[in-house]
């Protein structure tokens, strides 16, 4: 499968085309993807790529703490709890450069298999369960990536999401979900 022109993430083109070119700026987004919107998260890395004049992960894993938390305070922030965030992303640089040279496509690149993948993606800052799942079925439903494929569940995920109106289903579907859960919950 070829990489496709757009990540449609963020309703933003540049943003959405950067997720699609750039392993690291959609391994930054799902980092990002917390307590705040999917459109929020993912485009943090072109704010980013705006504010640094580059996503390296090796120059972002070296810099001053100090000052990559005040890129990610510059108005508007780039994340609701941008301190915390800019150390996650740091952090992942780190490991992008250290264990996979620089190239984050090599996680999902050089996996043996969905086993390796998974343990691969669970060992970065913040992927959990639910981002593994979502990363999973990104890279194998919009990058083609087979070791990929078998942690693509069954449920819409945003893996699913191939275009602004994909975007807005999903997060209908995933407001009905939560308002069930809510609901449920109540009544337990």
């Amino acid at each position: 499968m070829a990489r496709p022109k757009a990540i449609h993430f963020t309703g933003d083109p540049e943003a959405d085309a950067l997720l699609a070119e750039s392993p690291l700026a959609l391994l930054i987004g799902f980092a990002l993807d917390q307590q705040v919107t999917v459109q929020q998260a993912f485009a943090g890395p072109l704010k980013l790529r705006q504010r640094l004049g580059h996503l390296d992960p090796a120059r972002i894993a070296a810099m001053d703490a100090d000052a990559l938390d005040a890129v990610f305070r510059q108005s508007p922030a780039v994340h609701r709890f941008p301190g915390n965030m800019a150390k996650r992303v740091q952090a992942l640089c780190a490991i992008v450069t250290d264990e996979y040279g620089g190239d984050a496509s090599r996680i999902w690149r050089e996996a043996r298999d969905a086993t390796e993948l998974e343990a691969r993606i669970r060992a970065l800052p913040g992927f959990g369960d639910m981002k593994v799942i979502a990363l999973g079925a990104t890279l194998a439903k919009r990058f083609g990536v087979d070791a990929a494929q078998p942690l693509s569940p069954t449920f819409m995920t945003l893996g699913d999401v191939d275009s602004p109106e994909a975007l807005e289903a999903y997060q209908a579907a995933k407001r009905a979900h939560k308002q069930a859960r809510r609901a449920e919950a109540a009544g337990s």
